[in-house]
């Protein structure tokens, strides 16, 4: 469900749930997150939180790869299928409901599809898969365009563990802009 400009609620901060699919979570993917589980646990703790102020991202692959993206999949074939094919599914453990889903086939999801989604809100939550990746992408962006961007570090998993130790740590050089936090400081808990 898109927010409405008159709704008093399009200033407060959007949670967006990055990229938590199938092809992240399947143990026998290529590019499953180890600690998938772990952040759809830190996700759906956040959720009520947030009510209408959700918005979920899907990675795709294109149609036709363009530039590097070519070499990328030739070395990741496996993804190469359409948008709707069920690896790219959210996974039902978190079902999107009316909230908005920008699919891109970039890893960063930040452009106008997600700042058409977030209202007038010019404050992000950010959680979901691969820190190290999707996750990292989306969050420069969005802070190079203005969005106060907070990281929910145990919302998150990498590729592996010191994959997501090292992007919440390049995260925290553009301190003030990203801001590392966790799901009880998030919830006003800690």
């Amino acid at each position: 469900m898109s927010m409405a400009a008159d709704d008093p609620a399009t200033d407060e901060p959007r949670f967006v749930i990055v990229d938590m699919q199938n092809i992240f979570a399947d143990p026998s993917s290529a590019w499953s997150a180890p600690r998938f589980s772990h952040a759809v646990n830190g996700i759906r703790r956040l959720l009520p939180a947030f009510d209408r102020r959700v918005v979920f991202t899907r990675f795709a692959a294109p149609e036709r790869p363009w530039g590097s993206w070519v070499r990328y999949y030739r070395q990741w074939p496996f993804a190469l299928v359409p948008a709707g094919d069920p690896l790219y599914e959210i996974v039902p453990q978190l079902p999107t409901g009316d909230a908005p889903v920008v699919t891109r086939a970039t890893f960063g999801k930040w452009g106008p599809e997600l700042e058409a989604a977030l209202g007038s809100s010019t404050e992000l939550i950010l959680a979901g898969v691969s820190t190290d990746c999707c996750v990292l992408s989306t969050a420069l962006a969005a802070a190079d365009a203005g969005m106060q961007v907070r990281v929910v570090a145990d919302a998150c998993a990498g590729a592996t563990e010191a994959d997501h130790e090292r992007a919440l740590d390049a995260m925290r050089l553009y301190a003030p802009l990203i801001e590392i936090t966790t799901v009880d400081e998030v919830l006003g808990q800690g």
